[in-house]
């Protein structure tokens, strides 16, 4: 598979000098741990996304030489909507966005001519769908004609233009095919047309943020600035007064009040976004809405979207988020309640909004290293995210609860698919979230097997990691260069690492003297050969929550580097709820390489209480006889891969 780069953004809004970007998918390649996933993707998930969505009838939707199907998922009356007002069918084309962008990365990795000639028929049919004015919308062309940007707050007809432009940019990079890049770019050329702050032009924006981000990729892959500043102007209009969702509404007839959600914290529109300090709403589109804001300021080196991000990214990593980097508690607004209100058992958490926190936590690390963004990704990364996803890539999770009485399990295909190709291009991208380049350094944000190319001060280097991460902490990161080059490299000291130790060419680096921001500098002129040894003590920790977290007051979850555990019925036996663990207890770690494609385990001795003895009265005096058990706790991410049973994350003490 040939690999094309996108074009030098020449023409884009100038980059501020400290500005990381990440490096393509095409220049880093993964092995190990996140080369499994990767391969997962490649092998199994990405044809599946493919069948399901045919299955689902999408194709016939997006296809002007068939019949309409018509409307095949019902309207969301029963969810409080007004009628004929919502339904999922309406964001199948960002399904087919993420499905192609999830086949595109998984082109990379290996070739799949069979996956390829099908993508390229959707693409087909796409470009015969498409307007003469650049119109480009499967439910308002083929469902709903006529009622174009008639309702942008609940529709998602940029949001859907937003998954394509990611598509339509990744398909190009993977296979040299520009067919999906021109259909998109002359659909965002046809979106510039109509909105922006110019007399005559529509001052509106998304209900369901995307679009911004996807905008950002498209400036930044043709070198076209207008891109660039539509992107600008969606996050700067937002929660502008008049509210345009109250025009929108009015124009078409509509009471402004009368929507299912009643309030625009739902969509983050309550106020223009730099006046915004909480995480409200909708946990993806909150997600979502911050990435764009951090692309952004990266790429204008904007202070005002900058300290709006820091207030809110304080906000939501103080008082609503899950110990797995889930987020978003309650199912009814598929977002955030009250601070400090994270249920474990009916926690939503759902997989596209801890995607959506990587997202906006590797977009940040675009305005240099901090380790308070890069630890959050590879918190929601390794935990909150890829439990999404089965261990064969086969099965999804929607909701990632904290705890399970057995009857929660990933599914085949969901009424509302966004999780699954969402899940599937970022680890079939995972690669891109590794590194970030600027111009003269280069930050390693994660680690494991992998390998990275990238131009620096007009020299070609290459970067190769060595590690068993994220079971092992050492890493060996080999540098080649064909001539000398100086730049500095940029090492993530993980907060949850209690000692490390950095050598350069076997000589001892001063880590506290170096480190700034989490991440260790290192200034130097690299040299062919040259090789920097990291060595991170994995350790094994009990974490306690705010006790202003009702739900897990005397509870203790457990960690091993950057993951979080839970113990499952299968190896513990039912009733979980019965075991605590004391905070004395010793824990131990044990490689299994046979159990769930190779883990470390968690042991320790802990007590259960016993029902025995109980006899049928519902409360006594006396309480319970406990009996010594040993409990044995799995990564999170692994869960619900073997016989189906009871989960949890959060143990009693005792």
């Amino acid at each position: 598979m040939t690999a094309t780069q996108p074009a030098a953004p020449t023409g884009t809004s100038a980059k501020p000098k400290l500005a990381f970007r990440p490096l393509p998918v095409p220049q880093v390649d993964v092995h190990g741990f996140w080369g499994d996933r990767v391969d997962a993707v490649a092998a199994k998930t990405a044809g599946i996304l493919y069948d399901r969505c045919v299955e689902a009838h999408m194709l016939e939707q997006i296809d002007p030489d068939v019949p309409s199907p018509g409307v095949v998922i019902p309207f969301h009356v029963s969810d409080g909507f007004t009628a004929r007002t919502v339904t999922t069918q309406m964001f199948w084309d960002s399904d087919w966005g993420k499905t192609i962008e999830t086949a595109a990365y998984s082109l990379y990795r290996r070739r799949n001519p069979d996956l390829e000639k099908k993508i390229d028929a959707v693409i087909d049919m796409y470009g015969k769908l498409q307007q003469e004015d650049g119109y480009l919308s499967s439910w308002y062309q083929r469902i709903q004609p006529g009622l174009r940007w008639t309702n942008l707050r609940d529709c998602h007809e940029l949001y859907c233009a937003g998954h394509l432009i990611e598509g339509a940019v990744a398909y190009f990079q993977a296979t040299g095919k520009r067919k999906l890049l021109d259909i998109m770019s002359r659909y965002a050329d046809h979106i510039a047309d109509t909105f922006g702050p110019e007399p005559g032009k529509r001052k509106g924006y998304c209900g369901h943020e995307e679009i911004e981000l996807a905008l950002v990729r498209l400036a930044r892959a043709t070198g076209n600035d207008k891109y660039m500043k539509l992107a600008k102007y969606f996050i700067d209009q937002r929660g502008q007064q008049p509210h345009y969702f109250d025009e929108e509404a009015l124009a078409r007839g509509a009471d402004p009040k009368d929507f299912h959600f009643k309030t625009y914290e739902y969509n983050q529109s309550h106020k223009p976004v730099r006046e915004q300090d909480k995480v409200v709403g909708h946990a993806v589109r909150a997600m979502y809405l911050y990435s764009g804001m951090a692309d952004i300021a990266t790429e204008y080196g904007d202070d005002t979207l900058k300290i709006a991000l820091e207030r809110l990214w304080d906000d939501l990593t103080t008082k609503s988020l899950y110990v797995t980097g889930g987020l978003g508690p309650s199912a009814d607004n598929e977002g955030f309640t009250n601070d400090y209100d994270l249920p474990n058992e009916t926690a939503y958490a759902e997989t596209c909004a801890s995607v959506g926190l990587v997202f906006w936590a590797s977009r940040m690390l675009g305005m240099g290293p901090n380790a308070r963004y890069a630890d959050m990704m590879e918190r929601a990364l390794y935990n909150g995210s890829i439990s999404g996803l089965s261990l064969d890539g086969s099965l999804f999770f929607y909701e990632n609860p904290l705890e399970s009485r057995g009857g929660h399990h990933r599914w085949k295909w969901h009424r509302c698919p966004c999780c699954p190709p969402n899940i599937g291009r970022m680890v079939a991208s995972i690669g891109s979230y590794f590194y970030g380049l600027a111009d003269d350094a280069l930050a390693v944000h994660l680690y494991g097997d992998s390998s990275a190319r990238f131009e620096i001060a007009g020299q070609q280097v290459s970067l190769v990691q060595t590690s068993n991460y994220p079971w092992d902490g050492a890493v060996s990161i080999a540098v080649e260069t064909e001539t000398p080059v100086a730049f500095t490299l940029h090492l993530r000291i993980p907060a949850w690492c209690r000692k490390a130790a950095l050598r350069v060419n076997g000589k001892l680096v001063d880590l506290e003297a170096a480190t700034v921001g989490g991440y260790a500098a290192i200034r130097r002129e690299w040299q062919k050969g040259d090789k920097v040894e990291l060595d991170l003590e994995m350790s094994m920790a009990r974490l306690f929550a705010n006790p202003q977290v009702r739900q897990d007051i005397g509870r203790v979850a457990l960690a091993r580097g950057p993951l979080i555990y839970c113990v499952e019925e299968t190896d513990n036996g039912g009733g979980l709820h019965r075991i605590a663990l004391s905070r004395t207890a010793r824990i131990e770690a044990h490689r299994e390489p046979n159990l769930l494609g190779g883990v470390v385990t968690l042991s320790a001795i802990g007590s259960r209480a016993e029902t025995e003895n109980w006899g049928a009265d519902l409360y006594r005096s006396k309480p319970p006889v406990t009996q010594e058990t040993k409990l044995k706790a799995v990564p999170y991410f692994a869960w619900d891969n073997r016989d189906p049973g009871e989960m949890l994350v959060w143990l009693r003490e005792g």
